[in-house]
């Protein structure tokens, strides 16, 4: 289960500056991160290390391009679920994220209980996604795959 940050009001307008810049270049250095916000390297430094201790910086990640790594076919999966126990939900999460070229999984509510986001090479390894390792699950009722033309980044939150 996912954290829950602080509220906002734990955040002051250096915190909002420094994620604002680590948003825009998470592979900053300190120095230049510093620099740009008119701090001391050694403030800087200690003000990231407590956002991340706090728990409001998770992680930094690296993107890639999918199609250049030989996965062009992106789509998401709808999962319909036949049942909604604690345990069998949990379970079905856990081996949905486990998958193979799975980029993201969403527990949503709707009519729909889970989006699957996928990358694959091709139309053959998209249909066994869902036939192997899908609808498989005795509680998944089923599924209806859409394909993604085009995914452009939001402003995020502090854009």
């Amino acid at each position: 289960m996912t954290k829950t940050p602080p509220p906002a009001a734990s955040l002051d307008h250096l915190d909002l500056e420094i994620l604002a810049a680590l948003g825009e270049r998470a592979d900053i250095t300190n120095k230049a991160l510093a620099t740009r916000l008119g701090l001391a390297e050694s403030t800087c430094a200690h003000r990231v290390r407590s956002l991340r201790t706090r728990g409001i910086i998770r992680d930094i990640r690296i993107r890639v391009d999918e199609a250049a790594l030989g996965f062009p076919l992106q789509a998401m999966i709808k999962v319909r679920l036949a049942n909604h126990t604690g345990a069998k939900v949990t379970a079905l999460f856990d081996a949905l994220v486990a998958i193979p070229r799975v980029l993201q999984v969403f527990h949503v509510a709707g009519v729909d209980d889970f989006l699957v986001h996928v990358a694959v090479q091709d139309a053959a390894a998209l249909r066994d996604i869902v036939l192997e390792h899908i609808t498989i699950h005795p509680v998944v009722r089923g599924t209806e795959t859409q394909l993604v033309f085009e995914l452009r980044d939001g402003r995020g939150l502090l854009g």
